[in-house]
Formats: C-alpha cells, structure tokens, sequence
C-alpha cells in the first residue's frame, strides 16, 4: 500500500469515535489503493462486467460513509473490510444485469436467434458468492482469507497482520480454500 498507515490509522480511529468529516481527510489517502484494488478485481472479472474501477469505488463510498461505529485496528484491517464491500457490490451489479437479462418481471419473448456471450457469467459470480458464504459456515478464518486475498488483493503478509496468524498459514489457509470452494462450486453445478 502506498500510504502512510500511521496517517490512515489516525483518521480510521477518529472516524470510529464518531468524526464523519475524518472520513472525508481519509479519502485522498486510501483513493487511489482503492481503485488499484477494484481495478485488479475487476481485471479479473468476465468481460460482462460493466463496473469500472472509479465507479466501483464510487458505490464503496456511499455503502460506508454513514458507519461509525466499526473499531478499525489499523489500515490492514480497512482494506481487508472494504474487499468484502466490493465483493458485495460486483455480486449486486450481476444479480441485477441477470433480473434484466431475465426480463426484470416483464413478459418473456422467445428470442430464438439471440446469442449472448456474457450468458453464465453473473451465475458464476453468483455460484461463488454462496460457496464462500458456505465457506465462511464452515471456516470463517479461510473464508477471511479469501476475503482479503482475492477480493482486497492483499498480500499473504498483510492479511496476516490482520488474522494474527503467519504468512505460511495464509499460504496454506489459501490454498485449503481454493479446494473447497472448487468442490463446493462444482457440487453446484450437477444437475
């Protein structure tokens, strides 16, 4: 992260006892991590995806800017929470386009011809959203991981700074909860 932490650290602490404007001295510096990080989430998006990075953040302002009363522990701990806002956020836009897709309550029309190439997408999305739903039944520490990992594109030492657990944990916390949501999407999948 290119920023200073003990600056952020400050405004996250004074944010939380309740200071909406350190929100607003908060911003400028966290901008542009934040768009480096929905940017690269968003790289990896199916190419239906319509977000992009700005406006992504954009959504990720207005879903926090009324919250106190978290207790952030440090800049790490931010970033990691504002991933799983944004993987909220990508997994609401694709329920959205597929309620359109899907006529959005209008009468269906058989379009027989009608080839679209984003088809499946947003069920993907949405397959792995209630995998790591599950997962975070079954373990909420990988779930955390995958978390700040895959949707906070934090590196296995800082996210584990903000577990309290090593970097070779991560790793291997990672690649347990690579297989499960593999198993549990493909479980999914079988008619």
């Amino acid at each position: 992260m290119n920023l200073d932490a003990k600056t952020v650290t400050r405004l996250l602490e004074a944010w939380s006892e309740g200071e909406p404007e350190a929100l607003a001295r908060l911003i400028p510096h966290v901008l542009d991590d934040l768009r480096r990080m929905a940017g690269g989430l968003l790289a990896r998006e199916p190419a239906g995806i319509t977000l992009q990075p700005t406006a992504l953040v954009n959504e990720l302002y207005l879903r926090v800017a009324g919250k106190c009363s978290v207790q952030w522990e440090n800049s790490a701990h931010f970033f990691g929470a504002m991933s799983e806002v944004i993987r909220h956020i990508i997994v609401d836009h694709a329920r959205k386009r597929r309620a359109v897709k899907r006529g959005g309550g209008l009468p269906s029309v058989s379009l027989d011809h009608y080839n679209d190439l984003t088809a499946g997408r947003e069920e993907d999305l949405m397959a792995l959203d209630d995998a790591l739903t599950g997962l975070a039944k079954f373990d909420p520490r990988l779930s955390a991981v995958v978390h700040l990992r895959f949707f906070g594109g934090l590196s296995s030492e800082e996210i584990g700074v903000i577990l309290k657990i090593s970097a070779k944990t991560v790793k291997r916390d990672w690649q347990k909860a690579k297989i499960w949501l593999y198993k549990e999407i493909k479980a999914s999948e079988r008619p």
